[in-house]
């Protein structure tokens, strides 16, 4: 094999060591590099690559035989490297100390499980990237994982971000939000994170009767001229009208921080001492308003379950496998403060161990989150110190990774894999009821075997307009809502309300596409099966191909399906099934159109009944949402957003000046060119756009 070389002189590392002072066999084309830098992401705390190196021209070889290839190629430094498939799938992501020494052991052909030698064997190529560290190599196999999701990782399922408490700093009367996502440029105080949006939510309106700090927006602040209704229920201080002097508001805005800082017995103490002076200087009034904020701080603490004594600032993470599954459960604690807890069942083979499995799982969660000064675990991991000293480094502080043997902190600990294990018992039940019912769905329909993939369309209108057509789609383990699509209705052919239309449209569109872009695939094979060769479970994707898809509607609606289907060549592939509501559009009165079988309906009291209905109700709720955002969206529809060109800066330019959109179109030419920020040539362009159109 020789290696594909890049250009004599360019560095494929940022900011260091030229091509032409590597080995030979070191070098790669800068597309390869590239590629890697923009998959490790930006949020890395250093540069993530030095050189790369793949098995591009070894066509034709596989396995171990095209790992050997490399062997001798590698450096004994640190680094991550990636398995890929000859379609270029990417297989694993993995790090190691020494680059040279892992993957030797990949090419000597002894496995000892068959996870690892069924990923050896499809192995077409593979990339490397050296770091400077294992820190860096560690922290970098993690960031590839999330973005990549290989099929043989242990895969996070659920990656959602955490909800904070955000307290603003960019006014004179700061407020108390929710915050979801990326931090704010404006900056501002962030605590958390909570468990959920519940939990935050609460822990709001508890802290608003504690505090009386506002939550409405700076505009609705602004243009107050007397309070509003949560001034009158105790809710807010009324700092928008002056019911309260800016020092006044500045003393509860930093009490709040106090609280959520871990000072909430200092806060209470204080609080305490204000209302005893208010009573002993007969203002009773005044000392029921304390008494009230110390009712809410209690009621804070109250509903926060566990609140130890020796726990300032921690996560605990508590893992359980069962069944061929497993579930980990993290519970959150800050300011000596639970603050939820939350359950996740990773994507992992059965034949890795708790600790394997809850290490790389560690690893991925803090790849994108801040990290706590102090992290429990139910199991020791592999490379502990390595991985706390990782987090340490993207932290910026010290982050302490351990697993309690005796006190508070192993009771809860303990207390957390009592979780782990209930709500993994709840998931294998979930899913046994699920796999049964896919089982009858099968017989019912008279399917080979239970399906893996089911796609339910519904159409939603009002005499037409703003009509919107919407997928779900149900597996194994219930909906899977990141494949949920919606299809805004384009055609401008179809007559206003015509269902069979707009179907016909939905689905053309749909299988289309789906042709394009996984037209060799087996329909409906399921990806993430068990591999009865191998005896192992293949984490793969999940399948792109339906089995089955359900129509809202009845035999008209199958008639345009079918057409559709036939016209694609795809007919035979995939299942269609009617599902029209029965006599006065009654539940349980249902008829199914299946092709090749009379109509029918199924007993009252069927589960399959019951489950089909539960599909249906699904994919009308999330068409019903889609039409109802898409016509808010029409309804606040500014002229300008029609004009190509006009964006928000522009746009706001010409509000601030006309006033109204009307006023903008009745504007001249010259008039238009005194707005800051619009050109002659902008200004004809809008100008043009509202004179042709009138």
């Amino acid at each position: 094999m020789s290696p594909r070389h890049s250009d004599t002189g360019t560095s494929l590392r940022k900011g260091g060591k030229a091509a032409e002072d590597m080995p030979e066999a070191e070098l790669d084309d800068d597309e390869a590099a590239d590629e890697i830098v923009a998959a490790s992401g930006p949020d890395l705390p250093f540069t993530a690559i030095d050189w790369t190196a793949h098995a591009g021209d070894a066509d034709g070889m596989v396995g171990a035989e095209v790992i050997q290839t490399l062997v001798k190629r590698l450096p004994n430094a640190p680094g991550v490297y990636r398995m890929m498939n000859a379609a270029g799938d990417v297989l694993y992501v993995g790090k190691a100390r020494s680059l040279k020494k892992r993957v030797t052991n990949y090419a000597q052909g002894r496995f000892h499980t068959n996870r690892i030698g069924k990923m050896v064997r499809e192995t077409a190529t593979m990339e490397f990237v050296v770091t400077r560290t294992e820190i860096e190599a560690l922290l970098l196999e993690a960031n590839l994982i999330k973005r990549l999701r290989p099929r043989f990782n242990v895969l996070m399922r659920d990656d959602k971000s955490f909800p904070y408490i955000m307290l603003t700093s960019d006014h004179t009367a700061p407020g108390i939000y929710k915050h979801r996502g990326a931090r704010s440029r404006k900056g501002g105080d962030y605590f958390g994170p909570f468990a959920s949006a519940q939990a935050v939510g609460r822990t709001i309106n508890s802290l608003q009767r504690a505090f009386l700090l506002r939550s409405c927006t700076d505009s609705f602040f602004d243009n107050r001229t007397r309070p509003c209704l949560l001034f009158q229920i105790k809710r807010c201080a009324g700092p928008c009208t002056g019911e309260i002097s800016r020092e006044g508001y500045d003393e509860l805005v930093q009490e709040a921080k106090d609280f959520l800082s871990g000072r909430s017995q200092k806060v209470k103490t204080e609080i305490s001492g204000q209302m005893q002076q208010a009573a002993e200087d007969l203002d009773f009034e005044r000392a029921a308003i304390y008494r009230d904020r110390l009712a809410a701080l209690s009621h804070v603490q109250s509903h926060q379950g566990i609140n130890p004594q020796t726990i300032d600032e921690a996560d605990v993470f508590a893992i359980h496998q069962e069944g061929g599954q497993t579930g980990i459960q993290v519970f959150f604690f800050r300011t000596g403060q639970n603050w939820g807890n939350r359950a996740y069942f990773p994507k992992a083979d059965p034949s890795l161990e708790a600790a394997e499995v809850l290490g790389s799982f560690l690893a991925q969660f803090y790849d994108d989150k801040p990290s706590p000064r102090a992290i429990l675990l139910s199991h020791a991991v592999e490379e502990q110190e390595l991985l706390a000293e990782a987090l340490s480094t993207r932290a910026g502080h010290k982050v302490a990774i351990s697993v309690p043997q005796r006190g508070e902190k192993k009771d809860i600990v303990d207390h957390a894999v009592q979780n782990a294990r209930e709500a993994l018992g709840r998931r294998l039940a979930e899913t046994s009821t699920q796999a049964r019912l896919l089982e009858g769905f099968a017989q019912t329909f008279g399917l080979d075997k239970p399906p893996v993939r089911i796609e339910v369309y519904d159409n939603s209108h009002i005499m037409g307009t703003n009509a919107v057509g919407g997928m779900v789609v149900a597996g194994p383990e219930g909906f899977v809502k990141n494949q949920y699509r919606k299809f805004n209705i384009r055609s401008t052919d179809i007559t206003p309300g015509d269902d069979f239309g707009m179907m016909r449209e939905v689905m053309t569109r749909r299988f289309s596409r789906l042709l394009k872009e996984h037209g060799g695939d087996q329909p409906g094979a399921d990806e993430a099966a068990m591999d009865q060769d191998a005896g192992i479970e293949d984490t793969g994707a999940f399948p792109a191909w339906p089995d089955v898809i359900l129509i809202d509607g009845g035999q008209g609606q199958m008639t345009a399906v079918r057409a559709m289907l036939a016209e694609l060549g795809i007919e035979d592939r995939v299942v269609a099934i009617g599902v029209a509501k029965g006599q006065d559009r009654e539940a349980g009165r249902e008829r199914f159109f299946v092709r090749g079988k009379e109509s029918f309906s199924l007993p009252v009291r069927d589960p399959v009944l019951y489950f089909v209905q539960r599909l249906r109700d699904e994919a009308h709720r999330f068409a019903i949402g889609s039409h109802r955002a898409r016509r808010k969206k029409e309804m606040v529809k500014n002229p300008l957003d029609e004009i190509g060109g006009i964006g928000p800066s522009r746009k706001r330019a010409l509000l601030l000046a006309f006033g109204t959109a009307k006023a903008v179109s009745r504007a001249a030419v010259d008039d238009l060119m005194a707005v800051e920020g619009i050109s002659e040539s902008i200004a004809r362009l809008v100008y043009n756009h509202f004179h042709d159109n009138g």
